[in-house]
């Protein structure tokens, strides 16, 4: 059977490597593997919104630092937090995952190819763009602007006058920094909006999923205590077979503290007793977070409508999901404390308020800017654990 994201990717790169040699002569590549296509489209467009409602733009950019600051405290503290849980407990979902094609989340449907590079993007181009927008606000010179690789990875950048951007004062260089950042969780939030009110609800009348995975076990209740593992499906409560959340949903809707419970999954049976739920004390509760196995077109919509209509929605309302999650989460990871990226910068300007020595000061970034690697590479561990495995698996004897 053919993968049709591999093929994809495939054509999509090819596309992009013809166009690179075809165009050497206009892209800087830093590093070996990381590649600029400079240009001066869009540098106009930047210096046009800027000029629309300057003052509110101005106090949205002190806004932005806000919500910066608050990001990179609480993704800070979600690092440490998901660090020593993955040591501390076993099964525990790592906080951070790498956002690629193919790649499986769970409670999530797959990252196929098209989502991801439409979402890639949108949420690069909004984010350079804003940063622009806050330079030309702040009378900083943007020098260039345009699109970029990572080895496979596409981005986009904006290029500012680094020389200009010293001269200004601390929060104007804060609000341009947090300029990015701040966009893609606005973003995000929009998204948020649209998806609840209007694309979510007409797309849940179109589906029917079918079985019950578990995504999350919160510590120290039943069924973590049971031995139940995240990613276990589940198949029958009590010998009741499930096949879908409605099912599972309103068979616990009658289980009662103290209960004897029998979860049948695909692994084994775990016996459990009930805890009471701690938003009701007189309903059953075994702490989990679940998720359909699969999702899909209900049949009767496909010989009304035909495939093209509802699919299309269908892949529309994905679309969506994932561009709501790689906004918020390329922008609160971005506020991380950490070397070039914009919450580095934010850091290093904050530190120079309290701190003259600039040798201090950058003993202190660097220090700071170390140990949030640190944090990323051990809460990537379980997909770096599982590539190393997928690798030498074939070599095993």
């Amino acid at each position: 059977m053919v993968n049709y994201d591999i093929l994809f990717a495939v054509i999509f790169y090819g596309i992009l490597l013809l166009f690179f040699i075809k165009n050497r002569n206009k892209f800087e590549v830093q590093g070996g593997i990381f590649a600029l296509y400079k240009t001066k489209r869009g540098i106009k467009l930047m210096e046009k919104f800027s000029k629309f409602f300057p003052k509110f733009l101005r106090v949205l950019g002190i806004f932005g630092v806000l919500v910066g600051v608050i990001g990179m405290i609480f993704m800070f503290y979600i690092l440490v937090d998901g660090a020593i849980k993955i040591f501390t407990l076993p099964g525990a979902p790592p906080v951070v995952a790498p956002l690629l094609p193919g790649i499986k989340i769970p409670g999530l449907p797959t990252l196929s190819f098209w989502h991801w590079i439409i979402s890639i993007f949108i949420v690069a181009v909004i984010h350079e763009f804003s940063h622009g927008v806050f330079s030309k606000l702040h009378k900083v010179k943007v020098k260039s602007s345009g699109f970029a690789f990572l080895g496979p990875i596409l981005a986009a950048f904006v290029e500012p006058d680094e020389k200009q951007m010293i001269k200004k004062n601390k929060l104007a260089q804060l609000s341009i920094f947090a300029a990015g950042p701040f966009s893609n969780i606005i973003l995000a939030l929009l998204i948020f909006l649209i998806a609840i009110f209007l694309v979510f609800p007409a797309s849940a009348s179109l589906i029917q999923s079918e079985g019950v995975q578990i995504n999350n076990l919160e510590k120290n209740y039943p069924a973590m205590n049971a031995g139940i593992k995240q990613g276990d499906v589940i198949t029958a409560v009590n010998g009741i077979k499930i096949n879908n959340v409605e099912d599972f949903i309103n068979t616990l809707k009658e289980i009662k503290p103290n209960e004897r419970i029998t979860l049948t999954t695909n692994e084994s049976n775990f016996n459990m007793i009930a805890a009471a739920n701690p938003k009701n004390n007189d309903k059953g509760y075994i702490g989990v977070a679940i998720s359909p196995v699969s999702v899909d077109i209900k049949e009767s919509v496909i010989n009304k409508y035909g495939n093209f209509l509802p699919k299309s929605l269908f892949w529309f309302s994905i679309l969506l999901q994932w561009l709501f999650i790689i906004s918020f989460g390329v922008g609160l990871f971005n506020l991380l404390p950490l070397g070039p990226i914009d919450g580095g910068r934010m850091f290093r300007t904050l530190l120079s308020y309290f701190i003259k020595d600039t040798k201090k000061l950058d003993k202190i970034f660097i220090t700071v800017s170390l140990f949030s690697l640190l944090l990323i590479i051990l809460n990537l561990m379980p997909f770096i654990i599982k590539l190393i495995s997928f690798i030498f698996t074939p070599f095993k004897i």
